[in-house]
């Protein structure tokens, strides 16, 4: 098995744990709340991690096909799943503080203090060129392999 896929079943395994751990605490809310509701990042951390887990399954999946040097596809790996935890650890840390229900509303705020304004931007920026740039070349290097390999 390569690094690739070894670093994307791990992180399968801890964004699923985290995904049912954030359950309980949804639970936990829920039962506690008259309308049987979480706050809002508390949900969105709860599904999102559950969510990733099987994104990083598909990436290992794409790992194990791609034709490409495994120092490339360990990288591409690496870029989406520290993108994909960064999103994950966003969103607990909203649904601990409790302090939006939008990320993206400005002014953008993390607990009571204000973010400047270009660092949310700069930081999705980032996100989309790692996430969706590691998914390609793992993808395309599996695509490589599954239709000229």
């Amino acid at each position: 098995m390569s690094l690739a896929e070894k670093i994307c079943l791990s992180a399968a395994f801890l964004f699923f744990m985290t995904g049912l751990l954030t359950g309980i605490w949804k639970y936990r809310h829920m039962a506690r709340s008259e309308d049987a509701t979480s706050p809002v990042y508390v949900d969105i951390a709860h599904r999102s991690s559950l969510l990733y887990s099987f994104a990083a399954l598909l990436l290992a999946a794409f790992s194990a096909h791609s034709v490409l040097a495994d120092w490339v596809n360990t990288t591409a790996a690496v870029a989406a799943l520290v993108f994909f935890a960064f999103a994950i650890g966003t969103y607990v840390i909203h649904g601990l503080l409790q302090d939006t229900d939008n990320q993206l509303r400005r002014p953008h705020r993390l607990g009571k203090r204000q973010l400047p304004s270009w660092v949310t931007g700069f930081f999705m920026l980032l996100l989309i060129v790692g996430e969706v740039g590691g998914a390609l070349v793992l993808g395309a290097g599996a695509m490589l392999g599954i239709w000229l390999g």
